[in-house]
């Protein structure tokens, strides 16, 4: 049992502190995903979404540390109940998700591991019946190495926890898993492997009407409609498959002009999926890259899922001397953990991507 004890330690220890530091590595990524779970027809507690932030970056570091903790031997009945609590958690939400297809996935690994609901949930379960094994004989978890020490690596690990959360808040995750990472051309990530059939995905937008709410079903272009924008979800139809990138439709007045901004020499990107809750304080530095980029001969474009009212009320505001697009909001979330983030285009190809923050670095 001691040798039994000793493995599912390191197994779940390790696997904690993985998956703590993927999600850490993205904590705003993982914001998003808790949004899906909060939001009314998920779990039906839309006031904890303003708080999604918060909550990810506790929770994530709070999962990394009770993995240090689980393998140094620190506690050992706080981190066992710790881990059974958090476990017990996951797989109720993983279970949920999976047996109501409610969220295609779960958010445990970011984007570095994509797991299907069902994954998840059997992964879960493997991790429970490990950490049911700690739980149970605690008292062969001994420490590794002289008990005084333990505090002090518990609380270092939380100032670096921290330290890295707050680096990539002001800035981008360190390491980039989406199909937008600098390198990639969009064009390229666009198409499917040779043989392959295409999945369609249907977008429901949803719009208060006159005090009514209507939906509009399409592919993914932005409807032209007197009313608010409420949100929009999508569902995949058919088994088939989608492309990496799926849902990168660049919108105008003019219609679609994806295509045409992709195959362009020199293109500046300003995304900023929500100008409502957008930062305010990045359109000095919007404003400022926007004018040295048409110097130099850029073609520069707003990206936004906001509509134009507000669009107008922002230009307006800020002086600024480029038009926004239409842009599906879940593919501006991932293109840029920003509100605004830049990209610079070349034929397609991703060339730099930065935080308003880093405006300053964006070479031209």
């Amino acid at each position: 049992m001691k040798a039994i004890v000793s493995i599912a330690r390191i197994l779940v220890g390790v696997l904690f502190i993985f998956s703590g530091f993927i999600k850490l590595n993205d904590p705003v990524g993982f914001s998003y995903k808790l949004q899906e779970y909060f939001s009314e027809p998920v779990l039906d507690i839309p006031f904890l979404i303003p708080f999604a932030l918060v909550i990810a970056i506790l929770l994530v570091i709070f999962e990394l540390v009770v993995g240090i903790m689980l393998l140094i031997g620190y506690v050992p009945k706080f981190t066992s109940w710790s881990l059974l609590v958090m476990i017990v958690f996951f797989t109720f939400l993983t279970f949920y998700s999976a047996y109501f297809n409610k969220v295609t996935d779960c958010g445990c690994f970011g984007d570095a591991i994509p797991l299907t609901p069902w994954e998840s949930f059997y992964k879960d379960i493997i991790l429970l019946v490990l950490i049911l094994i700690i739980f149970f004989n605690q008292k062969f978890i001994n420490p590794i190495f002289p008990v005084k020490y333990h505090k002090w690596v518990v609380f270092i690990s939380f100032l670096a926890c921290f330290a890295f959360c707050y680096h990539v808040l002001m800035h981008l995750p360190v390491f980039d898993f989406r199909p937008y990472k600098v390198g990639n051309n969009i064009p390229e990530k666009m198409k499917l492997p040779e043989g392959a059939e295409k999945a369609e995905v249907v977008y429901s937008w949803k719009f208060n009407v006159n005090g009514e709410e209507k939906i509009i079903k399409n592919n993914g272009a932005y409807p032209q409609i007197d009313g608010e924008f409420i949100g929009v979800e999508t569902s995949q139809s058919g088994e088939n498959a989608l492309p990496p990138i799926h849902d990168f439709v660049i919108e105008g007045e003019e219609g679609d002009i994806t295509e045409e901004v992709l195959s362009a020499d020199k293109v500046l990107l300003i995304v900023a999926y929500n100008l409502r809750s957008t930062e305010m304080e990045g359109y000095k530095a919007v404003k400022s890259l926007s004018e040295n980029a048409r110097q130099k001969g850029y073609r520069v474009i707003g990206l936004t899922a906001s509509g134009g009212d507000l669009q107008t009320e922002l230009k307006k505001k800020y002086q600024l001397n480029f038009d926004f697009y239409q842009t599906d909001e879940t593919a501006l979330k991932t293109i840029v953990r920003a509100n605004p983030g830049f990209l610079t285009l070349e034929n397609g190809t991703i060339t730099q991507k930065k935080h308003w923050f880093d405006a300053s670095d964006i070479e031209l």
